[in-house]
């Protein structure tokens, strides 16, 4: 079981915090001879697999690395444009390194900003006045948590769906935020939090959660 990560979301649909404990890596690594038996294109400035499977190496699959260098878009951290760099036949053998994209700072404010539409929906569509609006959403393979305070602020956990104890989690994290942030002089309401302090009592919830499902006095 785990917690994959943690999202606040100010009462404007901001993302003003986010955490990433845990990131299940469905990676696969190999070492290729000319010519390349992929086809690589390049979508939302990432390079990816748009034809092709073999190996663990699946359609939508980004690359992650080549020849061990981690990459950063279109290029690798020294530089290389890496569709021209494989279409080199000099540049092989070369290793590569596929596995599912990692999500940028920019989609996660967008999709932040879309939950918290989602979140807003969810309550109109209520046949009862004062719905709470969306407090859990359940995939195969996570489960989206979503805790809103009585100021509007959103803490929002996504985990394993055998997780427990995530309602508790929820309470402890707006805990943390409230004699971390809150009471913080140097941080003002609805801005991005940069504390040391909710940072490390933010860890340290995630760890216990994790192990017990439980917060006792103390925790």
């Amino acid at each position: 079981m785990a917690i994959f990560s943690v999202y606040v979301v100010n009462k404007a649909g901001g993302l003003i915090y986010q955490y990433d404990n845990y990131v299940p890596r469905a990676e696969a690594e190999k070492t290729f001879s000319y010519p390349l038996d992929l086809v690589l294109k390049t979508h939302d400035e990432r390079v990816i697999v748009s034809f092709g499977q073999r190996d663990g190496i699946r359609v939508g699959h980004a690359v992650l690395s080549v020849n061990g260098v981690d990459v950063n878009g279109r290029y690798t951290a020294d530089g290389k444009e890496i569709i021209e760099y494989l279409k080199d036949p000099s540049s092989y053998p070369v290793s590569i390194r596929f596995g599912k994209p990692r999500l940028s700072s920019n989609e996660k404010l967008m999709l932040a900003s879309m939950f918290h539409s989602l979140f807003a929906i969810g309550s109109q569509l209520s046949p009862e006045v004062g719905s709470s609006g969306i407090e859990m959403l359940e995939t195969d393979t996570f489960k989206l948590h979503c805790f809103q305070t009585l100021t509007g602020i959103k803490f929002i956990v996504l985990a394993d769906p055998r997780q427990s104890g995530i309602d508790a989690l929820l309470r402890k994290i707006y805990e943390i935020y409230s004699d971390y942030a809150l009471k913080n002089p140097f941080y003002s309401l609805e801005m991005p939090i940069r504390c040391e302090l909710f940072d490390q009592n933010l860890k340290s919830a995630l760890e216990v959660a994790e192990k017990t499902g439980t917060f006792g006095p103390g925790s």
